[in-house]
């Protein structure tokens, strides 16, 4: 095959010299390409050489996750349902030869507001010694806070060491004032700022995730207050639809904008909850509703997510908590709804098989199921008892060694 310039990005990323070959510093950070470029193993890992120079085509690979084209492969086929070789599993771990595991401190990015290239810098130091194994994938998403939308209107968000709370008691008039898209909003457009630094810097090294925008009745419960917004489910009905219904519009017009920025280099999307698709995707929530019964959840809540469901290609709700499972029949009664990710709180995990009976009422469904941070000594009970179709699990390794033999288990048990 002839290759044109024209398409592969104009990047360098090696030149022979001699019988030898000089790496760029930055973008190529691992030795071993050495020998993936001097062995003629380019085209393998998304590579292409025109003369004595090796340029990359354009988002075929990812620096820090070498096997990113296979990944992808078997997420295509989690979202539709069906397996590849084994069930999708995301694990990660000290990548061999890293003297000391690093960790990545998630609230980076909002302790960095004006410098978000040092979260980047920690980012990228954390992806150098760290094993993505399976389907996990370093995804740097826009951290700012859980429901940063409510600050693009009106609320102040306050940012502590581990977190961001939103919650701004307001009255109802200023809140229907504030009822708008805000074009000069301070904290809407630094999100825009900050998405297009971090995926300008992104440079096919990793995956940059859309923010955290929160779910229509938790961005209203900042606005309102949760106890105030709790009366008002009662005392004013009418108010909390007319919210909800503008927040939703709203929010499409949020996600679009901020997803146009990260459409620039990223193939396809992603976000906090680490999940890649192929597709526009986003982990739906409302955190809000373990207050509140099961009719309460199918008036103000399920009309809201199945809107959004729609408008999204790919959809997984984010099921936090004991005080959630009551809406669980609403949640699987949504068709658009893709899957569930359930987080069953302090106590327990979700490898515990107190859970196995609600797990297996979602795949009966034929809904996907998400069970995130299992402990690895779970793995093979829960995929005993679970079918591995449309089962996304993640999980740690000590080592990367340790991570590899784990995905090889999966496989075996993926068959039994």
């Amino acid at each position: 095959m002839t290759l044109r310039q024209s398409e592969c990005e104009p990047v360098l990323f090696a030149q022979k010299r001699g019988g030898g070959l000089r790496l760029h510093p930055k973008l190529c950070p691992y030795d071993y390409l050495t020998d993936v470029f001097l062995t003629g193993q380019t085209k393998q890992f998304g590579y292409e050489q025109l003369g004595g120079t090796i340029f990359r085509r354009s988002k075929d690979i990812m620096i820090y996750k070498d096997d990113w084209s296979r990944a992808q492969e078997r997420m295509r086929a989690w979202w539709s349902g069906e397996i590849i070789d084994r069930a999708v599993i995301q694990v990660t771990a000290p990548r061999k030869g890293a003297e000391i595991a690093c960790r990545w401190d998630g609230w980076n990015l909002a302790h960095n507001l004006d410098s978000p290239e040092r979260a980047v810098q920690e980012f990228e130091k954390y992806c150098r010694k760290t094993y993505f194994g399976g389907e996990s994938f370093p995804n740097l998403w826009i951290n700012l806070g859980p429901g940063i939308m409510a600050a693009y209107m009106g609320a102040e968000p306050k940012i502590a060491k581990d977190t961001v709370w939103f919650e701004t008691p307001k009255e109802w008039e200023e809140i229907l004032k504030g009822m708008n898209f805000a074009p000069h909003n301070r904290w809407r457009n630094l999100t825009k700022e900050i998405t297009s630094k971090v995926v300008g810097m992104s440079d096919n090294k990793f995956f940059v995730g859309m923010t955290d925008l929160g779910g229509s009745l938790d961005v209203a419960a900042s606005l309102r207050g949760a106890q105030n917004l709790l009366f008002d489910l009662v005392d004013f009905p009418d108010r909390v639809r007319k919210l909800s219904e503008k927040i939703n519009q709203l929010w499409f017009e949020y996600y679009r904008e901020l997803n146009q920025i990260i459409q620039r280099q990223m193939p396809g999307t992603s976000a906090w909850m680490g999940i890649w698709s192929p597709q526009k995707w986003y982990p739906l929530q409302c955190d809000f509703s373990a207050m509140i019964s099961p009719q309460t959840f199918e008036e103000f809540v399920a009309p809201y997510l199945r809107e959004q469901c729609c408008w999204l290609d790919h959809s997984i709700y984010h099921w936090d908590g004991p005080g959630q499972i009551p809406h669980l029949d609403i949640l699987l009664d949504i068709p658009e709804l893709n899957g569930i990710q359930w987080t069953p709180g302090p106590g327990t995990g979700v490898g515990s098989p107190q859970w196995f009976h609600l797990y297996k009422r979602i795949q009966d469904k034929g809904k996907l199921l998400v069970l995130l941070g299992m402990a690895r000594e779970d793995i093979e009970l829960v995929m005993d008892e679970l079918s591995p179709q449309g089962l996304l699990i993640s999980t740690a390794c000590d080592s990367e060694e340790e991570a590899r033999e784990l995905l090889g288990k999966v496989e075996q048990w993926t068959k039994a």
